[in-house]
């Protein structure tokens, strides 16, 4: 998960992998001094440091809690960040504040960096919201339908929005807008580092002939 994948055209084909072989698996022409169809691009990787990204919303797998991953199958958790990078998220014990366990997850920026108004009120804000009676165990029990971590993030991002005087978002919305296209682009990503992994390569054809069989287009049915 730490390589960079990279992508190269050539034979008329997308070829992902982590560096540029001497030779084209697809056909076995020598790529040595061989200018491809495309520069090869390195393809960004959708997992970030969420202790380095301040007020953001985070997703990442509930699998482990020390060392967090993200496989695209597994129960997620989501948490919200301060500007120290300090990850509030509700479990059944109660609000969280980690300072560890969020380095590879998938963070959503809810505030823009010329907001400064807000970002001097962001910590206050989390914080009050965070120890609010209905997120108290001993007030109000986890449940993971409708008291969980989601509703924990969702509802103070519908608080922040109140401040601004803007419009809430509904579940959905904010899922559909907002969380699966990350999740998505992804499990896409894990897909491929897992296909080069165990075979060195993951070879489409060009998705100037067929954009579907990019495997990192939205519109991918693959």
């Amino acid at each position: 998960m730490e390589k960079s994948v990279i992508k190269f055209s050539h034979c008329h084909r997308d070829i992902f992998c982590f560096f540029v072989p001497d030779q084209c698996p697809e056909c076995g022409e020598s790529l040595s001094g061989k200018r491809l169809e495309e520069a090869p691009v390195s393809i960004p990787n959708p997992f970030s440091n969420g202790h380095k990204t301040p007020c953001a919303f985070l997703v990442a797998s509930a699998e482990d809690r020390l060392l967090r991953d993200f496989d695209g199958q597994s129960d997620l958790h989501t948490g919200i960040t301060n500007t120290n990078g300090v990850v509030y998220n509700y479990t059944c014990a109660g609000v969280q504040r980690e300072t560890q366990g969020w380095e590879r997850c998938i963070c959503v920026p809810l505030v823009q960096p010329d907001m400064f108004s807000l970002i001097s009120q962001w910590d206050q804000y989390l914080e009050k919201f965070s120890t609010a009676q209905m997120w108290d165990p001993l007030w109000q029990s986890f449940n993971e339908e409708s008291h969980n971590c989601f509703s924990f993030t969702l509802m103070f991002i519908n608080c922040v929005l109140a401040t601004q005087s803007k419009r809430a978002l509904s579940k959905d919305e904010f899922t559909h807008s907002f969380v699966l296209p990350r999740i998505k682009r992804a499990s896409k990503y894990m897909m491929l580092c897992s296909q080069i992994t165990q075979n060195h390569f993951y070879i489409v054809n060009n998705p100037r002939r067929n954009s579907q069989d990019d495997p990192m287009e939205e519109n991918n049915h693959n």
